[in-house]
């Protein structure tokens, strides 16, 4: 019901933004997204799609007037309630992305590559900590064992880039030295998924997707969200736990940058997943080995360093954006 509830939507919406910009002495052409690859790709090679909420249909309106070239247009439909659709034209034109509001739940996304197919089975690798999550795990542990402002200083220098990942993990984790690890199952409990998760993850798996976890932060936790969520495979850091106090260590191998790149490669390998539709997303420096690693990088609410890596950012939405950057 809610597909088809928003589908109605989005045309009236769609017919009402084509008859308004026609009146301003233009024309808005209209064609299917799974045109584009079939017949115009060659023709109109500049496309943008615009992502959006409902409640900000009269800015995206108000955008659309300043446009004053014609473009093709195409309805982004997906299952759930953001809102999107596709312009494609023969030039590319800066001024249309440099106008676009800002400030509000709406995403203009330049498509300067080819992108995954959503109908066809991929593989997606998703950062654990303010992506798939909404708080740092390691902050929230701290502060719970009363140790919470040493840790996030060091949290907050680690996620610009400016120290060393394992180094900085050992540092955060030796301050937790002595305290209780009954801790762990207090956050699991109340662990908040970031807004617009579930519905992501729900479209992808519609379309046999593989949905994995690859995290700099505790196995706990991902586990969690692995039964939770329904997960294909989860990776993490084991903290050690002596007489159910933690001892201040991790032990195994450190999911740092370059474990999560090699997630990405061997999970593709692993279920044989096509050139092309492999997809990372993250917010952080320690992401950026693995959205390269990627057939498409996705910083979500990223830091500036994974930005400036990422092929594509979302800044302003939530997690159900990321479905509108694939190809149906």
């Amino acid at each position: 019901m809610l597909e088809q509830r928003d589908n109605v939507l989005l045309n009236f919406l769609f017919s009402d933004i084509c008859d308004k910009y026609q009146h301003l002495g233009r024309v808005l052409y209209r064609y299917q997204e799974s045109d584009y690859l079939l017949s115009l790709q060659s023709y109109f090679p500049y496309r943008c799609r615009i992502i959006f909420s409902v409640e900000c249909s009269t800015e995206i309106e108000s955008w659309l007037s300043l446009i004053s070239s014609d473009a093709h247009i195409a309805k982004l439909v997906r299952q759930n309630d953001l809102l999107g659709f596709e312009l494609s034209t023969q030039t590319v034109n800066d001024k249309w992305i440099a106008s676009f509001p800002q400030n509000i739940a709406a995403e203009i996304v330049l498509i300067q590559q080819p992108l995954a197919r959503l109908n066809q089975p991929g593989l997606l690798v998703m950062d654990m900590d303010s992506t798939a999550i909404d708080i740092e795990c390691i902050d929230e542990l701290a502060a719970m064992a009363g140790v919470g402002e040493d840790v996030a200083a060091v949290t907050a220098s680690a996620m610009r880039g400016e120290l060393d990942f394992e180094q900085s993990l050992r540092l955060r984790v030796s301050k937790l030295a002595g305290a209780d690890a009954a801790i762990i199952q207090e956050l699991c409990d109340t662990l908040p998924l970031m807004p617009g998760l579930e519905a992501m993850l729900a479209e992808l798996k519609s379309h046999q997707w593989k949905l994995v976890v690859a995290s700099g932060g505790f196995t706990p936790f991902v586990s969690y969200l692995k039964t939770l969520l329904g997960l294909d495979a989860a990776f993490a850091n084991e903290l050690v736990v002596v007489d159910g106090k933690f001892s201040g260590e991790v032990t195994g191998q450190v999911v740092d940058a370059q474990f999560k790149a090699k997630v990405v490669s061997e999970c593709a390998e692993q279920w044989a997943i096509a050139s092309g539709q492999r997809v990372a997303i993250g917010d952080g420096a320690n992401d950026i080995a693995m959205i390269q690693a990627a057939d498409l990088g996705v910083a979500f609410h990223g830091k500036p360093t994974l930005i400036a890596a990422a092929d594509v950012s979302i800044h302003h939405v939530d997690l159900r954006a990321l479905v509108f950057l694939l190809q149906a």
